[in-house]
């Protein structure tokens, strides 16, 4: 969902500059936090996936 997300604001974006530069700076500002929110998630992800496995071997060992 955070990609097709993405990509519709970034082709908001595009479409809207050539309109308005200021509110393509705002839109442009959401998509970077966006980015930001994704890779946070992706790392979230991967720790408990990690923590998860390590838990399962410590009890299966």
């Amino acid at each position: 969902a955070g990609h097709l997300l993405m990509h519709l604001i970034g082709s908001a974006t595009l479409t809207m500059s050539t309109i308005n530069l200021p509110s393509t700076l705002i839109i442009f500002t959401i998509l970077i936090l966006l980015t930001i929110l994704e890779i946070a998630v992706a790392l979230i992800q991967a720790y408990v996936f990690t923590l998860l496995v390590s838990l399962y071997l410590h009890d299966n060992t």
